[in-house]
Parts: C-alpha cells; structure tokens; sequence
C-alpha cells in the first residue's frame, strides 16, 4: 500500500467490531413472568442483553470477542447454587410449590464475572387450575 493509498483510507468505527473497552456497557432488562402462565403453576420469564449476545462460548479467551458475548446465571428463591443458560430463550420454570418465589438473574461475562443482576418476584397461585396441572 503506498503513502497516498493509507492517507486517502477512510478509516470507520463500527460497533460490531470495535474493541471490548470502546463498547457500550451491557445490561440485563427482565420482564415479569408471564401472568397467565403463572396460572397453571408456570414461569415464563422473557429477557434480553443490550450489548452482549448470549451464547454459549465460556473462559478467559472469549473475553476478547467482538462484539462481548455471556451468558446468564439464575438463582431460584436464594439457593445457594445456581445454573447457566446460554441459549438467550425465556427461562421457563415448572414445579414450583404455591406460594411466593423470586428469580435472581445475572447477566455475566465468558469467565462467570456478573456484569448486571434483576429480581423478579412472583406468585405460585393455589388454585383448581394449577393442582389439575399436576
């Protein structure tokens, strides 16, 4: 490439590629369980990540990927464990007794560090429709 060529090139910024650190930073957005689900003893929790793609891609090498990508941890009524989705679909929950929960979600890097967290609250009804459902 010549001295003319390089100065003539027009050099873009675009956010698909650009570096980890010139990133807009992610976060989790979390919408209440779906209500009529709830009814039959269900939750459908549906979520999304601004600035991070969900996927299932794990450890410190991913750190550098461009666009970031994670995944979620979720936390079921403060147990002291939790499991890993990547697949960037609703969380669907079942079998939960009536009565009151809630659903710790973190958004987290490659390397499991949480980048963002959401509660959500929720309702087991005791109802005829959710003990027929069993």
């Amino acid at each position: 490439m010549t001295e003319q060529d390089r100065s003539s090139r027009v050099d873009f910024d675009l956010p698909s590629i650009s570096a980890p650190e010139m990133q807009d930073p992610a976060r989790l957005i979390v919408a209440p369980p779906l209500p009529e689900a709830l009814e039959h003893g269900l939750v459908v929790i549906q979520y999304r990540a601004d600035n991070l793609r969900i996927v299932p891609v794990f450890g410190p090498a991913a750190l550098s990927v461009t666009p970031r990508i994670g995944h979620i941890h979720v936390t079921l009524d403060d147990a002291s464990w939790h499991w890993v989705d990547a697949s960037g679909e609703p969380l669907i929950i079942q079998g939960l007794t009536p009565g009151p929960h809630r659903a710790l979600i973190d958004l987290a890097d490659p390397t499991h560090r949480v980048i963002d967290s959401k509660t959500v609250s929720f309702e087991i009804p005791n109802n005829r429709r959710h003990q027929a459902a069993k």
